[in-house]
C-alpha cells in the first residue's frame, strides 16, 4: 500500500479532523497577524530612529530655537519622536513666560511635565501592537499542542475499533496532529524573537528621548535665567530713570519758587510785600521782629493828625481795639 500520498502535508491537513483544522486555521491567522505587525513595527522604528538622528543634528547645529520651533509647527502633521517632544516643551515654556511673572521652578516643572506627556504618547505609539506579538508568542505553542493532543486522541480512538492495527493506520492521524504543533511553533517563534528585539529598540528610543528632555530642559533653564536677568536689569533702569526724573522735577520746582513774600512797614499804609530771595523755615522773631515793630511805632507816631491811635490787645488775641482821644490846645483832656 503506497502511503506517500497520504503523508503529504496537504493531504494530512485536508483529511484532519474538523477541530484540528480549526486549530490550524487559527494558528495560520495568528502567524499572518504577527508577521504583519513585525513588518509595520520594523518600518516605524527605523523611521523614528532616522527622524531622531536628523532632528538632533539640526538641534545641535546652533540653529535658533524660535526658528526651529516655527519649522516644526509648519510640519505639525509629520512630526514624530523628538520633534513632538521639542515642540510641546518649547510651546509650554513660551506660554508660561508670557503668562506673567512666575517662579523659575514653576516654569521649568511645567515645561518638563509637558515634555513628559508628549514622550509618553510617543512611547505608546512605539509600543502599539507589541502586546499582540507577546500574546501570539505565548499562546501559539499551547494552541498547537491542544490540536496535537486532540488529533492523537482521535487517532487512538480510531485504532481501538480496528483489530489488527498497523503502522500505516497509526501514522497519518499522528502526523496530522503534529502539524498543529508545528504551526503553533511557526507562529510563536518569530513573534517572541521580534518582540524582544522591538522592546530593546523602544527602550533605546526611550533613553534617547529622556536624555534629550534633560538636555533641552537645561538649555531652557539657562535661557530663563538670562531672560529674568534682562528683565530685572530693565526694571532697575526704569526705576533709576524715574528717580532721576523725580529729583530733576523737585530741583526745578525749588528753583522756580525762589521768592517768598515778607512784610515791611511803611509810613502810612502799614505792611507791604517785598521779595525775599531765600526760603525761611523759621517764624519771625529776634532782632528782625524787634526792628519791624520799632519801625511801625515810629511810623504811627509820625502820623498823628487829629487823634492818637492806641493799639491794645483784644480779648481774642488776634484782634486789636482802637481808642481815640481828641486833643485841644496841645493838652490831653
Amino acid at each position: 500500500m503506497d502511503t506517500s500520498g497520504q503523508l503529504s502535508i496537504t493531504h494530512l491537513i485536508l483529511n484532519a479532523s474538523t477541530l484540528v483544522q480549526v486549530v490550524m486555521l487559527f494558528l495560520l491567522s495568528l502567524s499572518v497577524a504577527s508577521w504583519t505587525i513585525i513588518v509595520s513595527r520594523s518600518s516605524a522604528y527605523k523611521n523614528a530612529r532616522v527622524k531622531a538622528d536628523e532632528f538632533e543634528e539640526k538641534f545641535w547645529s546652533g540653529i535658533d530655537l524660535n526658528n526651529l520651533y516655527q519649522d516644526c509647527v509648519k510640519r505639525s502633521n509629520e512630526l514624530i519622536g523628538l520633534e513632538v517632544i521639542y515642540t510641546a516643551g518649547f510651546k509650554e515654556f513660551v506660554r508660561l513666560i508670557n503668562s506673567g511673572p512666575a517662579d523659575q521652578e514653576v516654569v521649568m516643572d511645567g515645561t518638563y511635565r509637558q515634555m513628559k506627556v508628549s514622550e509618553s504618547r510617543e512611547l505608546e505609539n512605539l509600543e502599539s501592537h507589541l502586546a499582540t506579538l507577546a500574546t501570539v508568542g505565548s499562546i501559539s505553542p499551547y494552541i498547537g499542542l491542544f490540536g496535537t493532543v486532540w488529533g492523537i486522541m482521535h487517532a487512538f480512538i480510531a485504532l481501538a475499533a480496528v483489530k489488527n492495527a498497523t503502522l500505516s493506520m497509526v501514522a497519518p492521524p499522528i502526523a496530522e496532529a503534529l502539524i498543529a504543533t508545528a504551526m503553533g511553533l511557526f507562529a510563536a517563534i518569530p513573534a517572541v524573537m521580534f518582540y524582544n528585539r522591538f522592546v530593546t529598540k523602544v527602550e533605546t528610543l526611550e533613553n534617547r528621548y529622556i536624555n534629550f528632555m534633560d538636555e533641552f530642559a537645561t538649555i531652557l533653564n539657562r535661557r530663563l535665567v538670562r531672560v529674568r536677568s534682562e528683565m530685572n536689569q530693565k526694571k532697575d533702569n526704569v526705576q533709576n530713570t524715574a528717580s532721576t526724573m523725580q529729583s530733576s522735577m523737585q530741583s526745578s520746582m525749588q528753583s522756580s519758587m525762589h521768592q517768598t513774600p515778607t512784610y515791611h512797614s511803611q509810613s502810612t499804609t502799614g505792611y507791604v510785600r517785598e521779595p525775599q530771595k531765600t526760603f525761611s523755615h523759621t517764624t519771625v522773631g529776634g532782632e528782625e521782629q524787634q526792628t519791624a515793630f520799632a519801625r511801625a511805632r515810629l511810623n504811627r507816631a509820625a502820623h498823628t493828625q487829629s487823634s492818637v491811635r492806641y493799639q491794645t490787645p483784644g480779648v481774642e488775641g488776634d484782634r486789636m481795639r482802637n481808642f481815640s482821644r481828641p486833643q485841644s490846645n496841645g493838652q490831653e483832656r
